[in-house]
């Protein structure tokens, strides 16, 4: 977790603008989100999903077509093996 100064922190919730802040704003959603449901098991694994399945979405809809370009521009490292 990175500790942001305080004086970023609002603005880091609103528009993130390093890496550093990305972290911080999606931790603060989770904590807000634990607040109002309240720490239990369910709410837990919930989080936990949510943010699996928002990783995976992401991979699916940003990295792989970013990768499948750049495999194209650059040859592919696998060769003849895929």
């Amino acid at each position: 977790m990175p500790y942001i100064k305080p004086e970023s922190r609002e603005h880091a919730i609103r528009k993130p603008l390093t890496v550093g802040e990305l972290n911080f704003a999606i931790t603060h959603m989770v904590v807000s989100y634990l607040e109002r449901q309240g720490v239990c098991y369910e709410t837990l694994n919930d989080c936990v999903g949510v943010l699996e399945c928002c990783k995976h979405e992401f991979i699916r809809r940003v990295v792989v077509p970013y990768e499948e370009i750049k495999r194209e521009e650059n040859g592919d490292v696998y060769g003849d093996l895929v």
